[in-house]
């Protein structure tokens, strides 16, 4: 499902490579969290991952598609068709309301099903939330509207930075579980980067980022 091999991204102000020489395997159904310091380049992965970010070398390939080979149109068409996004930082439509935000990438797949978001919003502690201005959420909810959003599609892999960063304990631990049971039910891949030791062990595979390059832990 996703195969990385000799990832490569290095900046121009930089005098060593942020990602370097880095290679991952995650098969269908599988979950794999990734933690490291501040600043170690998760994000940049995430990014790369995504098809936000360009590569310096070496080869990205999820879902059978190779990543630097797609034109911009053809990698949001990829990102549509088989990535559910989890943001740092929610990437939320303001003219929009929950119920629409969490609709929005469902509809322009087309597998849009009002029951299927009615259940993910009631899982997710937002049923009486759902026609709110996600301007008018507070940050814990704008993250859960974006977890719901990512996953609303039914995309084939997860890449999920931080989801719990907004979060109380106690849904921190709803929203994991929601991930994780989402990523065996519908055989996804799951790649989840956190600070959360406890979100990083209910991963099948663990890793540490460290100086451009994965270690399993």
């Amino acid at each position: 499902m996703i195969a990385v091999s000799d990832l490569l991204k290095h900046y121009p102000d930089s005098s060593s490579p942020i990602i370097d020489q880095l290679s991952l395997n995650v098969i269908a159904g599988q979950s794999v969290s990734i933690q490291g310091a501040s600043g170690c380049g998760k994000s940049t992965l995430l990014a790369l991952l995504a098809g936000f970010e360009q590569s310096s070398g070496g080869t990205i390939v999820i879902a059978g598609h190779a990543l630097e080979r797609l034109s911009q149109e053809a990698a949001d068409s990829f990102r549509m068709h088989h990535l559910g996004v989890i943001f740092q930082q929610f990437n939320l439509l303001d003219c929009f309301n929950v119920w629409d935000n969490v609709a929005f990438t469902a509809r322009l797949k087309g597998n849009y099903n009002a029951s299927r978001q009615q259940t993910l919003l009631n899982n997710l502690g937002l049923a009486d939330r759902h026609k709110a201005p996600v301007s008018m959420l507070s940050g814990g909810e704008q993250q859960r509207v974006a977890i719901a959003r990512a996953l609303n599609h039914l995309p084939d892999v997860v890449l999920a930075d931080e989801p719990t960063g907004n979060l109380d304990e106690q849904t921190s631990d709803i929203v994991s579980q929601l991930l994780f049971n989402y990523c065996q039910e519908q055989g996804a891949a799951l790649v989840v980067v956190t600070h959360s030791s406890d979100v990083a062990r209910r991963a099948q595979t663990q890793y540490r980022l460290h100086q451009g390059r994965l270690a399993q832990e």
